[in-house]
């Protein structure tokens, strides 16, 4: 809003300024009073597109591979030195984090996303930042595309952890609860209602246990009455507003024709892909298996653990140690030789593990025991987790005593993401 940014000569250099809200024109008179006559309040269109691609939620949590009873959290990351990818100090505080919130964020109960600004992945080249972030990435971070997809995250998204930049508004906008990795005071001009948002949103600590910081933004947010009151003052109607303006400015008469935005597309189907090991806690309880998956576990956590691995870790030695070496593939692959083929190999191949697990589909999966023989993992309709997940709760079930009859089956009742998933167990 300063003249510097809006003054070429002492006049304003733009024909016509796009503002969304009257508290944005009342502060331009106060910083740049030359602009007011070229400024048009239009809303917002980014904020309409996301309106109106409200009701397609599920769709795009079932994009980024969220699960029932997951919880996504996006993090998003302005681009300026302050920002959260760029805190200002000898590290940034963003891939600082990341390898402690894939740590202390069960697999199964949160699902990880990262928006960061264009200028980031301008400014640094995208091998570097994939680089900076690889360790996370292989724990299941998904690095969204800032231009054509951050607007579905906010709408698929539980929570955001971010900074001061305008993703985390118009997050607080939607309704979501919003935790600041970095306020960036200094960057914001304090009467603004962003300045005031930034003011009030719970602060993380990046030296506390971050779990608990996560549930209890969950738990204890409350949205405003009117959270996106400040984010436009014509919800629905910036294509009429910017069409009717940009036709006045052209001198010529508008089509009689509805203005229309454009949908926001349906990204392509992007699930996690977690190829770092997982340290996977379990309680047994007869045919009920409670399972945490996570790269660590405090060490006070109650339960068996056992080391599941998948086939592409980047630590091959880890698999020398793996109890569950799991693939994620097509059943037809002829690459593997198919589930059958591919579990005997992986067992012949790795003689410390005891359980090979080929996921073939979002709800099934076959795995070959040591003891036990070829088993074939079918989740019910009532079930939606990872079948890995189902995986684990089988070999801590085989471990504890349990067997499958060679002619019948047996449910077992997974316990992930606050929920019991049933999974019937045959033998091949």
């Amino acid at each position: 809003m300063s003249p510097e940014w809006l003054l070429a000569d002492g006049k304003p250099f733009m024909d016509g300024l796009v503002l969304s809200h009257p508290e944005q024109l009342d502060r331009l008179r106060r910083a740049c009073p030359e602009a007011v006559d070229v400024s048009v309040l239009a809303g917002d269109p980014c904020f309409d597109r996301m309106l109106a691609a409200r009701p397609y939620r599920d769709r795009f949590r079932r994009a980024l591979g969220v699960r029932r009873g997951q919880r996504l959290v996006v993090l998003n990351s302005t681009w300026n030195p302050e920002g959260f990818f760029g805190s200002g100090g000898d590290q940034d505080l963003l891939p600082g984090l990341l390898p402690r919130l894939t740590a202390e964020l069960p697999a199964d109960d949160y699902r990880l996303a990262a928006v960061l600004h264009p200028n980031i992945w301008y400014g640094h080249g995208p091998g570097q930042v994939r680089a900076w972030l690889d360790r996370a990435l292989r724990s299941g971070l998904t690095l969204i595309d800032p231009a054509h997809a951050w607007r579905q995250a906010l709408l698929a998204a539980d929570a955001v952890v971010g900074d001061f930049g305008a993703v985390s508004y118009y997050a607080s906008a939607l309704g979501l609860p919003v935790l600041m990795a970095t306020r960036g005071q200094d960057r914001l001009d304090p009467g603004t209602p962003l300045a005031a948002f930034v003011r009030d949103a719970p602060l993380l600590d990046p030296y506390g246990a971050l779990r608990p910081q996560v549930e209890r933004l969950l738990t204890e947010h409350r949205s405003a009455a009117d959270p996106g009151e400040f984010v436009t003052s014509a919800p629905g109607a910036s294509a009429a507003l910017l069409r009717q303006h940009f036709y006045a400015l052209m001198d010529l008469p508008e089509p009689a024709a509805p203005a229309l935005l454009e949908p926001l597309p349906l990204p392509p189907y992007d699930p996690p892909r977690r190829t770092a090991p997982l340290r996977v806690l379990t309680r047994v309880t007869g045919t009920g298996i409670v399972v945490e998956r996570a790269t660590e576990h405090p060490y006070d956590a109650d339960g068996d653990v056992h080391l599941a691995v998948h086939e592409e870790t980047r630590d091959p030695g880890s698999l020398e140690l793996a109890d569950v070496i799991v693939r994620d593939e097509s059943a037809n692959d002829p690459r593997l030789g198919g589930p059958a083929v591919w579990t005997a190999e992986a067992l012949a191949r790795h003689e410390h593990c005891t359980v090979a697990a080929y996921v073939s589909g979002p709800d099934t999966c076959t795995v070959r025991s040591r003891k036990h023989g070829l088993l074939h993992l079918s989740a019910r309709p009532a079930a939606d987790a990872d079948p890995a997940a189902y995986a684990s709760a089988l070999y801590a079930w085989l471990a504890g005593g349990g067997s499958v009859p060679r002619e019948g089956a047996v449910t077992l009742r997974v316990r992930v993401a606050g929920g019991v998933h049933p999974v019937v167990v045959t033998a091949r």
